[in-house]
């Protein structure tokens, strides 16, 4: 879980409300979630749509950052402001100017305590996969597909190994020295199998950058029998990123819940 910043004694409480709203997206079209110099991230396009609504900047923070291609059906942000007419219409309003792939599900009054990013206990990734085959046509946008069929039992086994607090460095795809821990507990990596679709999901107390397309490369290397269930149980112990370890493309990916 991420740590709150310090404490700043001399900041006082936001006078205005605080909204927690929940948020999906088909992130294909879009630069991440993010703000992005292109304002094409998804924050952009909920940033803008409030300060249409409410005639003043607002800035929003979400419960973490997603990549380019990377979807959501759970992502959660809050925002302080001032807002009279409830919930429904303020839902309502965000709907009525956002991109049709960017859809805000609730939105409710919270603490001023409650923080997207740091109240945060956990959060569930899902990442689907077509193996043997080429996805639909229809799922393509969301699916990965591996032309040749994958050994599903090693890639369970290998999926054991990864289980449990560990330092995921090995996983991760940090450019230079990190700003935090790279230990996180990983609390299930479970693959459910149905013919030649495969899903995968993530369920941990925090994810590093690019750690779950980590992971799911990694399995998938071992589906192909590139790897073996030890080695990436080796890899993870040596805590250190390895050309070994592939990151699976981001359009299979999609993050489903955050706990809180």
């Amino acid at each position: 879980m991420d740590q709150p910043p310090p404490a700043d004694p001399s900041s006082a409480a936001p006078a205005a409300p605080r909204w927690k709203c929940l948020v999906a997206y088909d992130g294909t079209d879009f630069s991440g979630w993010q703000s992005q110099p292109d304002h094409n991230a998804v924050q952009d396009h909920l940033e803008r749509r409030l300060a249409t609504i409410l005639g003043a900047p607002v800035r929003i923070h979400g419960s973490g950052r997603t990549d380019a291609g990377v979807h959501a059906r759970g992502q959660v942000f809050h925002f302080d402001a001032d807002w009279k007419h409830g919930p429904a219409k303020l839902i309502a309003a965000l709907r009525a100017g956002l991109p049709e792939t960017i859809q805000v599900q609730t939105a409710r009054r919270v603490t001023a305590d409650f923080h997207a990013r740091y109240s945060a206990k956990g959060k569930i990734y899902r990442y689907h996969l077509c193996h043997g085959a080429f996805a639909d046509p229809f799922e393509h946008r969301y699916t990965h597909s591996v032309p040749r069929a994958l050994d599903i039992e090693a890639m369970r086994a290998g999926a054991a190994r990864l289980v449990g607090t560990h330092d995921f460095r090995a996983y991760s795809a940090f450019g230079g020295v990190e700003r935090e821990s790279t230990v996180r507990t990983l609390h299930r990596l479970d693959l459910t199998a149905r013919g030649s679709r495969l899903r995968i999901d993530a369920e941990g107390n925090g994810f590093l950058y690019k750690m779950v397309r980590s992971l799911v490369g990694a399995l998938i290397s071992v589906g192909q029998g590139k790897l073996t269930p030890d080695d990436l149980a080796a890899i993870l112990a040596q805590r250190e990123r390895t050309r070994r370890v592939e990151t699976a493309p981001a359009r299979g990916l999609c993050l489903m819940k955050v706990h809180y």
